[in-house]
């Protein structure tokens, strides 16, 4: 047994070498021998089956502008064996002889590639300010990988521009991606997604949306209970540790709760039937912007949600049950404590005091405080910016 799995990851570890070092630089050389198309821009989803809403603002644009588009859907994580190898295989044929590309996470596909100085490559990463850390970040640490690995296989190479969200959190993405020595790549101009929290039109209809989901919302307050996920990604977990029947108790003649799971998650735990009136899990039902935006309270962990969400300066509760854990596995930019604008609680007995008694509680003027440092790109002007930015007189 030990030794078919030393045959496996020694196997494991060859393919990854041809596939990255050999293989897909070898396709993109042979389709890289066209001349640029300058008309044409590129899509690509890591891990999403459809356009995110990362990209959404942009690519609308990008369509008004009649350039000829063309959309990736890799499924990394999902896909596997040589159906993912088609998917990437075909994006990195496509992007060959393109003018413009656009991602939103990382990937080490792109960034494998011997990119043409033409292409302008656009990360429109897909979460706002700093908070936990991720890719050279967490070299060597529980969740990341060793920083041999990194460097042999990056993730973040080829980007002409990252989108970040303020100019505080610039040196956390130069870090994270090995852009020490690339400055100006890192460009806080805002982050696409979030111009819609400044749409009165689009603000005024999340509410019919979440009372078509959740007819029992109508007239009562909204929390919202978001947590980001536990593991790595290929087998996330989340937490279940709100309890619901104290909540309903204490809270259900004025609150309901909607619970929304990290996608990565692929089993949430189930609300019983006897809270149905009062807690619902609407993960698939409606995105998160949508979710932001409706609700009154949002409970927390250590997702970059919290930055959004400070756009509202509205009441966050973080949920750190495990801070001590996540903190070894994964690690933060800033020390939690004095980061978050919010009370930092481990039971449900202690939210609910603190929402009992929010009139007097909430301190908004953190909050408004985070949101300066943190999200002060973000004006709902991010998409005009980025757009200028990529294209020009054009865009």
């Amino acid at each position: 047994m030990k030794l078919k799995k030393k045959i496996r990851k020694i196997l494991s570890k060859v393919y990854k070498f041809y596939t990255l070092r050999i293989y897909y630089p070898r396709v993109y050389k042979k389709h890289a021998k066209k001349p640029i198309d300058e008309n044409k821009v590129v899509f690509i989803e890591v891990r999403s089956e459809s356009i995110s809403d990362n990209f959404r603002l942009i690519y609308n644009r990008v369509k008004d502008a009649s350039y000829q588009i063309s959309e990736h859907f890799l499924r990394m994580g999902f896909a596997r064996g040589k159906e993912y190898r088609d998917l990437c295989t075909a994006m990195v044929k496509d992007i060959a002889d393109a003018k413009y590309v656009f991602l939103s996470d990382s990937s080490n596909i792109t960034s494998c590639l011997p990119m043409r100085k033409e292409t302008v490559l656009t990360q429109l990463w897909h979460a706002c300010g700093a908070f936990k850390k991720f890719g050279m970040s967490t070299a060597d640490l529980i969740f990341g990988d060793n920083r041999k690995t990194l460097e042999k296989y990056p993730y973040h190479r080829n980007y002409t521009h990252v989108t970040v969200s303020a100019d505080e959190v610039v040196w956390a993405y130069e870090e994270a991606m090995s852009l020490e020595n690339k400055k100006g790549v890192v460009k806080p101009v805002g982050i696409s997604r979030t111009d819609v929290f400044f749409d009165k039109e689009y603000l005024a209809g999340t509410k019919d949306k979440l009372y078509k989901a959740f007819p029992q919302a109508k007239g009562k307050k909204v929390i919202l209970y978001a947590p980001t996920f536990r593991g790595r990604v290929s087998k996330a977990k989340t937490p279940d540790v709100l309890d619901i029947p104290l909540l309903y108790r204490e809270l259900s003649r004025e609150y309901v709760i909607i619970f929304k799971h990290h996608p990565f998650v692929k089993k949430p735990p189930v609300i019983e039937d006897a809270y149905k009136d009062f807690a619902i899990d609407l993960t698939n039902d409606m995105p998160i912007e949508d979710l932001l935006s409706v609700s009154d309270v949002c409970i927390s962990d250590y997702s970059s949600l919290v930055f959004e969400y400070s756009l509202f300066e509205r009441p966050m509760i973080f949920l750190a049950h495990d801070l001590e854990e996540y903190f070894d596995w994964r690690g933060f930019y800033y020390g939690y404590e004095e980061f978050v604008p919010g009370p930092i609680y481990k039971t449900t007995e202690e939210i609910v005091g603190y929402i009992k008694g929010l009139d007097k509680g909430f301190d908004r003027e953190k909050v408004i405080q985070f949101r300066d440092k943190f999200m002060s790109a973000c004006d709902g002007h991010a998409t005009d910016r980025i757009m200028n930015m990529v294209f020009g007189e054009r865009g």
